[in-house]
């Protein structure tokens, strides 16, 4: 775990935050001696769980559309 002194936080957050990602969290220590811990907030959900839409499409509307998609490749 890395320990960055407030300043250098400042100055390179970008990698302060790939840190925390990287190994799960990162100490940031000011002057008068206090300690703060930055954490990666832990995903709720998948990712891929998307909502699905309407669209009013036929079987062979999509099927042809299926065979379009092929032929363009």
């Amino acid at each position: 775990m890395n320990t960055y002194t407030y300043t250098e936080a400042r100055e390179k957050f970008a990698k302060v935050l790939e840190q925390a990602a990287k190994y799960g969290e990162v100490r940031i220590k000011r002057r008068d001696g206090q300690v703060f811990v930055i954490k990666p907030q832990k995903r709720t959900g998948s990712p891929l769980a998307v909502t699905g839409i309407k669209l009013n499409l036929s079987r062979d509307e999509i099927l042809q559309s299926i065979e379009e998609g092929r032929r363009a490749f």
